[in-house]
């Protein structure tokens, strides 16, 4: 089963790296997603870290598939070696599904985007910055279905491929659901989003929430459209 989860998310990963417009910006991506130096890839490799991070900047020419694998499967042992965390948690989302009604959209990025090109994508106002600048995908979630129907696992399947995101919660009036859900999960995401409010109608103690737990939090009155249309817009 272990076997087969880590074939899965290398298969994964390897496509999505073959398939890029920029294949050394989402092996950043995939690097800095499992928490890997470029020195520690480069010594999983045995290379200098220059060659990594030519790769990386696109310095070089595009990766073939011997040198994405070479790559994928350093990430892989190095994630291995600490526990396999990363491995588990794709493994446990790979085939999850959600109904529509509970989820409107579930996005990976094939490269890092900043939170505040996210913000501006979506017209949304920031309440507190927390020490990650950076997502790497978004799940767009209403948050009455999500909490009522979802047991504590499946709300955790909502991070998608990676806590490495941002968690968009619709159909808020104050956000005190979602935020209160959230922590009974492990680890929290990058960044949250409540849609459907502005900043004067947060909940008072949102933003004590978001500084415990070292998220960044937003919020938005954009058309749910003009939302996903907005996330859409990122790369």
């Amino acid at each position: 089963m272990a076997r087969a989860a880590r074939d899965d998310l290398a298969e994964k990963i390897a496509g999505e790296v073959a398939l890029s417009d920029e294949p050394g910006a989402t092996l950043r991506k995939w690097r800095t997603d499992f928490g890997v130096a470029q020195t520690e890839l480069a010594d999983q490799l045995d290379v200098s870290p220059s060659v990594v991070s030519d790769y990386e900047s696109g310095r070089r020419d595009n990766p073939g598939i011997n040198v994405v694998r070479r790559l994928v499967g350093a990430l892989l042992d190095i994630d291995e070696d600490r526990g396999g965390d990363h491995i588990r948690q794709h493994a446990r989302v790979l085939s999850a599904g959600f109904d529509s009604d509970v989820v409107h959209d579930l996005r990976e990025y094939a490269a890092n985007v900043g939170v505040e090109r996210v913000y501006d994508a979506i017209d949304a106002e920031e309440v507190h910055r927390g020490s990650q600048d950076t997502v790497a995908g978004h799940t767009v979630i209403n948050s009455i279905a999500a909490i009522t129907r979802l047991s504590s696992d499946e709300f955790f399947q909502l991070y998608g491929q990676s806590t490495n995101r941002v968690l968009v919660f619709t159909n808020v009036t104050r956000g005190e659901s979602p935020l209160v859900a959230l922590r009974v999960v492990s680890p929290t995401p990058n960044a949250v989003v409540l849609h459907g409010l502005d900043s004067d109608a947060v909940w008072e103690h949102a933003e004590d929430l978001a500084r415990i737990d070292d998220f960044s939090l937003a919020v938005t009155d954009v058309e749910l459209d003009d939302l996903l249309d907005g996330l859409h817009s990122l790369p």
